[in-house]
């Protein structure tokens, strides 16, 4: 992924020894030192060693790659599965003075030809190559002629067959090592259990690489699961009071559900574009270089959008539906907040949501172990939302790294669960399956309630259901109690799914709870209860960027995010592409008056100083004034 990862941070106590490499990340980047493993990264490849590394979204994967590619003679060759994005990525770049470019199938014959000459030519830094291109015979002899620096496998995880995001032409990156045996390798990917790792260094023949798993805690990113109960209204209200004017991502399962939830934010006032695999592919291009390029967008998706996207102002993900797999939860929700600012992962999470993933899973493709793993995955999601401990020390473990106790940055922990013994109620919506089953029937949940409290609905009745010993024995519960009851055993493989039409039915786990051998601990559910962010006071600004900055500091900020974002659409890059929000910040805090003074602030290369120095001073002296219609 490109550069609004690429951000280090600067010690106040030594200055660094200089060295090749920083020297290049003083220079094009404008950072003083690396941090965290970037270094000993750096220095692996540098030395012409292989390296796998695992690194959280924004945590500076990018530079991984791109400092060793211009401090090695030769071209960076960087795999990526992202075409649509190679543009944005390779702009991103030669705004920084990077000599960059992609070989893929969105160019003309003469484009592609050009891009070529110049790797031939020596005269590109970073090419990056769809892995569907390089097992093409022609892609590998070009290669064959130029001169490698090294070759940076982006998103690895794509490898793992086991994996949330799969795609075939990775397992064939094992011929880069037997082609090219002495061009250095790295494979970067935010999102991997130890499994997946293990799986990635096999399949890409990276067994004796040097491992790098760097921190994968995101501190800025609140998690908050929530009851769902009229999802997109609770949506509406999450955006209105904490989230006004800001970008954020919301995933739905279905693409109807995106379209859907698009209409309703329209509708609503709220500015909201549509993404799915089902809509004509320009549609979907033109979506993306909105949301990429526009303040205050949603973008409404499967999760066919996200992977890769540069965008580091986004201020939250939401999920109105159940992710599959913790792994795709991590890595969607690491798509908020890439500027290390306060951002929100929200999800609304039902009785449907496991009804439906359960079935899915009963229903899949695939033999009896990809179902076993499928569940594994499910398994796990579910843990973390029924969790009463802290959700980011789970989230964490999930991946292999200790908690260091209560984060206090997720609902659990602002709001601490409070549980319940559930053993009886368990007994009873069990003991009413298994009389049902008695006589040959099988019924959901919605159903199983309607018994329990004792309601003789039309079905209930003409199907005899209230001569049940259970019918009505269920009244210390409402209905929102019941169907938390069911979501909670369904959660904890108490009660199974079955069938087409999402039927309960036993598990081999039922016997003891109903023996009375087993306790049934359970959360207590919440009452429904507007936004915390309005039951706190909290506000935010649009930007949700200048709550550091005193008053004329957040004058200036917004003069100089309206001067970005006028220089963006001149130049029709994505705002970031000019500058970050941080960086825009430390101008307004310091407000420079000399180029000098401009360029020892973090985040200001060689080539944005002298490209848009004057724009910036102009802007800080209050010569550039654009209005309102540039933002």
């Amino acid at each position: 992924m490109p550069t609004s990862e690429a951000r280090a941070e600067t010690s106040a106590v030594t200055t660094p020894e200089p060295t090749p490499a920083r020297e290049v990340l003083r220079r094009v980047w404008g950072y003083d030192d690396f941090r965290g493993d970037q270094a000993a990264i750096v220095e692996e490849i540098l030395a012409g060693r292989d390296a796998l590394v695992l690194m959280p979204t924004g945590g500076g994967k990018s530079l991984c790659y791109q400092v060793p590619s211009l401090v090695r003679a030769g071209t960076g060759i960087v795999i990526s599965p992202l075409i649509a994005l190679m543009a944005d990525q390779v702009d991103a770049l030669s705004a920084l003075g990077v000599r960059a470019g992609f070989l893929n199938s969105t160019q003309l014959p003469h484009e592609r030809a050009a891009t070529e000459q110049a790797l031939l030519a020596g005269e590109l830094d970073l090419l990056y190559l769809a892995p569907e291109r390089l097992r093409v015979a022609e892609t590998q002899r070009l290669l064959d002629q130029a001169r490698i620096a090294l070759f940076a496998i982006d998103e690895a995880h794509c490898v793992s067959q086991w994996g949330h995001d799969f795609r075939p032409d990775y397992l064939r990156l094992s011929m880069l090592h037997e082609r090219w045996p002495d061009v250095p390798r790295i494979a970067l990917t935010a999102t991997a259990t130890d499994a997946t790792r293990r799986e990635i260094a096999t399949r890409l023949d990276l067994t004796g690489a040097r491992q790098f798993v760097a921190d994968f805690d995101r501190p800025n990113i609140q998690y908050r699961i929530v009851p769902k109960n009229s999802p997109q209204q609770q949506l509406l209200a999450f955006l209105r009071t904490e989230h006004p004017g800001e970008s954020g991502i919301v995933y739905c399962l279905s693409r109807a559900s995106v379209e859907r939830t698009a209409a309703f934010l329209e509708k609503q006032g709220i500015p909201a574009l549509p993404y799915h695999a089902g809509l004509d592919r320009q549609v979907r291009s033109d979506n993306q270089a909105r949301f990429l390029r526009e303040d205050g967008l949603v973008m409404v998706a499967t999760i066919a959008f996200g992977m890769g996207i540069d965008k580091p102002d986004v201020r939250f993900v939401a999920h109105l539906d159940l992710p599959k797999s913790v792994e795709g939860y991590y890595q969607e929700t690491g798509r908020a907040g890439r500027d290390g600012l306060p951002s929100t992962a929200w999800l609304a999470y039902g009785l449907a949501d496991v009804v439906q993933h359960r079935k899915m899973i009963e229903t899949s493709e695939g033999d009896a172990a990809h179902r076993r793993n499928l569940g594994r995955h499910l398994d796990a999601m579910l843990a973390l939302c029924e969790t009463v401990t802290c959700r980011r020390e789970q989230l964490l473990a999930y991946f292999g790294q200790p908690g260091s106790g209560a984060c206090g940055n997720c609902d659990t922990c602002l709001e601490p669960p409070q549980t319940w013994d559930g053993t009886i109620p368990a007994q009873k919506l069990l003991s009413t399956i298994v009389r049902l089953d008695r006589r040959g029937q099988r019924y959901g949940a919605g159903h199983l309630v309607d018994i329990l409290l004792g309601r003789a609905t039309d079905r209930v009745t003409s199907l005899g259901h209230t001569d049940l010993t259970t019918f009505g024995i269920g009244t210390e519960l409402d209905e929102r109690g019941w169907r938390g009851v069911v979501r909670q055993l369904l959660a904890t493989g108490l009660v199974g799914v079955e069938g087409d039409y999402g039927t309960l039915g036993l598990t081999e786990a039922s016997g003891a709870v109903l023996r009375g051998e087993r306790e049934v601990p359970l959360r207590t559910e919440p009452e429904p209860r507007r936004s915390r962010a309005k039951a706190s006071g909290r506000s935010r600004s649009a930007s949700g960027a200048t709550a550091e900055l005193s008053g004329p500091q957040a004058e200036l900020f917004e003069r100089l995010r309206a001067w970005r974002a006028a220089t963006a659409k001149e130049q029709g890059v994505p705002a970031y592409v000019v500058f970050h929000d941080a960086t825009l910040r430390a101008v307004a805090a310091q407000a420079p008056t000399t180029t000098g003074e401009l360029g020892t602030i973090s985040g200001i290369g060689a080539a944005k100083l002298e490209r848009y120095g004057p724009g910036l001073l102009a802007t800080i002296a209050g010569e550039n004034r654009p209005d309102d219609s540039s933002r």
